[in-house]
């Protein structure tokens, strides 16, 4: 049964985040700039090259205790 006195949920904040996208059409991969290892990213899925773009994602933090990315 549906409860209507249900607690409205939190809102999430957003912000366009800078990600890569794989530059391969048929692969839809993308990943968030400050989750890579390098520089400049190969596509996880299908090994190709990526390009650097915009999206607008739910805001995430990167507690990862590695400060430098760039190999």
């Amino acid at each position: 049964m549906y409860n209507s006195k249900r607690k409205p949920l939190e809102e999430v904040p957003t912000a366009l985040t800078v990600i890569w996208a794989c530059s391969d059409e048929d692969c839809n991969g993308w990943m968030r700039d400050n989750f890579t290892f390098s520089e400049i990213p190969t596509c996880p899925q299908c090994q190709s090259a990526m390009i650097k773009g915009e999206k607008v994602l739910d805001v995430l933090e990167n507690t990862s205790p590695v400060t430098s990315k760039k190999m």
